[in-house]
């Protein structure tokens, strides 16, 4: 009965020198306590125990021991420095610092320095917008706004928003090679699209009017002594003329008429023209051909926001269902996507402009296709684009939905776009008019501190020369043609892999870049040295 109860009570470690030998029923002894009562007093209990001999030894071992404890603590707190942060160690400077806040600074200084090179902008080399023109062109100008025999250019331009702009600049360098008032051109249906938007919808016209007073006479529309004119039309001008053949070809005609209808300008005109011309076209493009105010004003307002929580980034992202049409490419998803722009391609071959002989596979591993949201993903991962980037995206709905930017997304969470950053109801004014809705994308973009297209393009070209003629902002030109090959390559460590793909792009990044070194170059797309100069350029005025 008394070992029963035992075993229910606490035990108290002692050492086994002690413990064996003793029998078990002083040990019981020991521990159990004599059923008195509890008012018995500390003094009749120790001399009790003191009768006991083995008592008292283990009373005084444990007296012993419990001082010697209290000792050696109070001396280790002298020799050791204990951090009041648990995990601590000493910093470098010989303070006290926890390893996993010193680690956790170090990875913090770490991504500000990637975050820093990123945004960092490219050296412009001191170049800076330079539009002088020449004596002989200043005379001739006086010599065209002297002159009361009126010839007109009509012009009609097709394509889309920045496809448009790109002939709209060609038309009044040609009316200016002619001698001729240019009436405001017409805006042929977008075949894609359906926009039906006019000229003053999304362009500034009386703006375009006043910056071109000296260069070309813009008029909104033919003189009623003109109305009852036959124009002499050219439905189809040979690719990329010289100012030569233009005035060969028409000025005669022009002159006994009195009106000239041009159509489908795109590309006709040479990239490469004179001096005074190249000027031209750089004035006219970057300013004269202004958005209409309704266009600029919201424009301004989304990139306000984007700003108002620090840079950002503009991402073109060429993913919609006529951009794969187009290409020749495809988009991968699925083989249900894959056979919806083969069939699409068969029923409209003449939205195909890529070369008909080359696979999809061909046309990728050369650098003709659009990158796709993984492969942007990727690329800005390796250009040490900071997570919490603020991304501006422009462009239509993808191919797939928006569960194809997911990639992007996951890397990139801050992801923005017009329809998610403006207010209920503020992009109601331009809903179905895709040409006004990219126009205020083109603001967005042009305004970001860094550009990237995934695809090259008119809108790419355009914001390129635009970002050049500002200051050289940073653009990101995909060198797709040289790194694909190291996307496909799953061997390839991902360190080694950024290191790559950092060394193709030092020169891709918005730097001055010569249109004389690169021939059949739109000179709005590479305004150097034609529209730009710094301290060091030559500049002779005749």
């Amino acid at each position: 009965m008394e070992r029963s109860k035992a075993k229910q009570l606490s035990f108290i470690t002692v050492p086994s020198q002690i413990i064996h030998p003793l029998s078990s029923s002083s040990f019981q002894g020991l521990l159990l306590l004599p059923k008195k009562s509890s008012r018995q007093q500390p003094l009749g209990w120790l001399l009790s125990a003191a009768r006991n001999p083995r008592t008292s030894i283990l009373a005084f071992l444990f007296i012993f021991s419990l001082f010697g404890f209290i000792a050696i603590g109070l001396r280790m707190d002298h020799l050791l420095h204990f951090s009041p942060v648990p995990c601590a160690t000493s910093g470098r400077d010989g303070s006290s610092k926890p390893s996993y806040l010193e680690k956790a600074e170090a990875v913090r200084i770490t991504i500000e320095q990637q975050g820093e090179e990123f945004w960092k902008q490219p050296e412009g080399m001191g170049y800076r917008p330079c539009l002088h023109f020449s004596r002989d062109y200043r005379r001739a100008s006086e010599d065209i706004r002297r002159d009361h025999r009126r010839k007109y250019l009509m012009v009609v331009v097709s394509g889309g928003l920045n496809q448009q702009r790109n002939q709209i600049v060609d038309a009044v360098v040609i009316a200016r090679i002619l001698g001729a008032s240019l009436v405001v051109p017409i805006l042929q249906v977008n075949v894609i699209w359906g926009d039906e938007s006019e000229f003053s919808d999304i362009f500034d016209l009386d703006h375009l009017k006043k910056v071109l007073a000296d260069d070309v006479r813009v008029v909104s529309s033919l003189p009623s002594t003109h109305l009852m004119t036959r124009p002499v039309e050219e439905k189809r001008t040979p690719l990329h003329v010289s100012p030569q053949w233009i005035r060969s070809r028409y000025l005669r005609r022009l002159n006994r008429e009195g009106v000239l209808l041009l159509r489908g300008l795109d590309s006709r005109l040479s990239k490469d023209l004179p001096p005074d011309l190249q000027k031209l076209r750089c004035k006219v493009a970057f300013h004269a051909l202004r958005f209409a105010t309704p266009i600029v004003e919201i424009g301004n307002r989304l990139a306000e926001r984007m700003r108002s929580k620090g840079p950002y980034l503009a991402l073109h992202l060429r993913m919609e269902k006529d951009v794969w049409v187009r290409t020749g490419c495809l988009p991968g998803l699925s083989y249900e996507y894959d056979a919806i722009i083969h069939e699409e391609r068969k029923q409209r071959p003449e939205l195909l402009t890529a070369r008909s002989n080359m696979t999809n596979e061909e046309r990728k591993l050369t650098g003709l296709c659009p990158l796709n949201a993984l492969e942007v993903t990727r690329l800005l991962k390796a250009l040490d684009a900071p997570r919490n980037t603020m991304i501006y995206w422009a462009g239509g709905e993808p191919l797939g939905g928006m569960a194809v930017l997911e990639p992007l997304k996951k890397e990139f969470p801050f992801l923005y776009n017009k329809e998610n950053l403006s207010l209920p109801g503020e992009l109601e004014p331009f809903i179905q008019k895709a040409s006004l809705l990219a126009a205020i994308d083109y603001i967005v973009c042009e305004k970001s501190n860094v550009f990237m297209p995934s695809h090259g393009g008119n809108m790419g070209h355009m914001i390129q020369g635009h970002r050049a003629f500002s200051g050289h902002k940073k653009f990101i030109t995909p060198n797709k043609r040289h790194m694909l090959p190291f996307f496909l390559n799953n061997s390839l460590p991902e360190t080694e892999f950024n290191r790559i793909v950092k060394k193709l792009h030092q020169g891709s990044l918005g730097q001055p870049e010569f249109r004389t070194d690169k021939i059949g170059k739109d000179v709005t797309a590479y305004p150097v040295p034609e529209c730009m100069c710094n301290s060091t350029s030559t500049r002779i005025i005749l």
